[in-house]
């Protein structure tokens, strides 16, 4: 009963419980698709299936590339924008989805070879690229279907979903892979049948007021726009926006230069299995995501997002600096612990990443502000895993052969970001004023 309860929004109006729950279970199953190209899962099941195929030094590339598709995908949200404008948001929706089934599914066929690598490659950052435009799109589905109040809710309660099953995901991927290799042949299909299902069940989603929205929609064909200089003028016309941004590229970037040195360095250095380099880069932060993202919660309901960001941004700092240590002194309980720290972490990112510029947009822009902050997400990751590898790359020439200093980097970087948050949060206003 617990557990039923901590998914039932009692307080919400009948009209938004309806799409909820519809909402809830398709998110149940789209996971099951998502968990097979999650960047740290991809990226390991990479790392090992072409070593010895095809050249190091274009493999760890690869690996970095696949550890940051999901974050530098997003640059395409401005496109999405663009497209969808004045047209069906479930419809357009349903079709990314299916798109994203398709790519997945053929994940099977790569053959164990360097052109393997390169569809590999294309599979996965097609995929991320379709999957940004269904998170962009989303925004507006929630923002229309759910009450402000309960927004934090819905998303905490998706998130949690999504991070139980993509955990499940990455466990049973790294277990089949232990007992066989190959079994990528099969994973991969069955994970796209899962897709189906859940693209099918979001497709009877209905949207409140979406005649209206789309008629605005069409009423203002300029925002219709899929050039990035108009999307990034935004940074001009909104100040506070602005300054919120700049220190939130800064800590981000910080972060996602980590992902692929980890991938790295657990299989050049440490003797884990798929599962136990699954479990540490994948596993055990998306399964602490849902154990924290109620207090989490609880903090940004009380707070503007700026004041939340500056409590939250040192937890990521922390658990940097912990896998540097670990890594430096090859201490494989400290990979463990760092790892817990940094799904904390990912528990409240989540929520702030998703809801955090709607305490600066106004309601009719709020799909704008939520383009750039996704575009710009795309930006630093396209940058931070070859800053990340670049870094480990040098380091390692120099002779710093275990690779932690690179995560002693990465953590002064987000630290920058957070001391920004905290210079902000002396002006931001109390949640009350927004």
């Amino acid at each position: 009963m617990p557990l039923l309860n901590f998914f039932r929004l009692r307080a919400m109006p009948p009209d938004s419980r309806t799409h909820y729950k519809r909402e809830l279970l398709a998110w149940a199953f789209l996971p099951m698709m998502m968990g097979a190209i999650e960047g740290g899962v991809v990226g390991v099941l990479t790392k090992r299936l072409f070593t010895g195929e095809v050249d190091e030094t274009m493999l760890d590339w690869a690996v970095a590339a696949l550890a940051a598709a999901q974050g530098f995908a997003n640059i395409s949200s401005f496109i999405w924008a663009g497209v969808s404008h004045g047209k069906n948001k479930i419809r357009f929706l349903t079709m990314l989805k299916i798109a994203v089934v398709v790519m997945i599914a053929a994940v099977a066929f790569v053959p164990r070879t360097p052109i393997g690598l390169l569809l590999l490659l294309v599979c996965v950052v097609g995929t991320r690229i379709c999957w940004a435009g269904v998170v962009t799109l989303r925004s507006t589905v929630w923002q229309a279907n759910y009450p402000r109040a309960n927004r934090a809710d819905v998303a905490g309660r998706i998130a949690t979903v999504q991070a139980i099953i993509l955990a499940s995901v990455g466990l049973g991927i790294g277990e089949m892979m232990d007992q066989n290799e190959e079994a990528f042949r099969w994973i991969y299909p069955v994970a796209a049948s899962f897709g189906i299902i859940g693209a099918w069940i979001y497709s009877k989603m209905q949207v409140t007021g979406h005649t209206k929205i789309l008629a605005d929609e069409r009423l203002q064909p300029e925002l219709a726009t899929m050039y990035p200089w108009k999307t990034i003028a935004l940074l001009n016309e909104d100040r506070a926006f602005s300054k919120y941004m700049t220190c939130q590229f800064i800590f981000g970037l910080g972060n996602l230069m980590l992902t692929a040195p980890l991938v790295v360095v657990l299989a050049n250095q440490f003797s884990f299995d798929y599962l136990g380099e699954i479990l540490i880069v994948s596993t055990i932060p998306i399964i602490l995501m849902p154990m924290s993202i109620p207090l989490w919660s609880k903090l940004l309901n009380r707070m503007h997002v700026i004041q939340f960001r500056a409590v939250h941004s040192w937890v990521f700092v922390i658990s940097s600096i912990c896998f540097g240590v670990s890594i430096f002194f090859g201490n494989t309980l400290g990979l463990w612990i760092a790892a817990a720290i940094r799904g904390v972490g990912f528990g409240g990112g989540v929520l702030a990443w998703n809801l955090g510029h709607q305490d600066f947009a106004p309601v009719e822009q709020s799909s704008r502000y939520m383009g750039l902050h996704v575009t710009l997400t795309g930006i630093r990751g396209l940058l931070a895993p070859a800053l990340g590898m670049g870094l480990y790359t040098m380091l390692h020439g120099m002779g710093e052969t275990t690779g932690g200093s690179v995560f002693f980097i990465g953590g002064a970087i987000s630290s920058v970001g957070g001391i920004g948050f905290l210079l902000l949060s002396r002006t931001s206003p109390d949640k009350s004023e927004i």
